[in-house]
């Protein structure tokens, strides 16, 4: 006998796609400024998310670790990281 294995993290992952319906149709404006503030570190960026985010440290970690083979002449490990730590469950 055999029982079916459910992945929790799959089933949460599929719950954020089907909740769209109950979201306002309107426009947003663009986000504006960005351009003027400087580049920081992952670390750095991260800091103000750690009270609601606690292993966001951690996160960036392994975010970092994943993209440590890239070339750092098409985007920066900072980069890479950031793109990957966004996209991550």
């Amino acid at each position: 006998m055999t029982t079916k294995f459910v992945d929790i993290d799959e089933e949460q992952h599929t719950q954020r796609f089907s909740d769209i319906a109950g979201e306002p149709c309107r426009m947003l404006m663009p986000i504006e400024g960005y351009q003027k503030k400087s580049i920081v570190s992952l670390e750095e960026a991260v800091e103000p998310i750690l009270e609601h985010v606690p292993d966001a440290k951690r996160k960036v970690y392994i975010a970092k670790m994943k993209c440590a083979e890239l070339s750092p002449e098409k985007l920066s490990i900072d980069g890479a990281a950031s793109i990957t730590l966004y996209s991550m469950a």
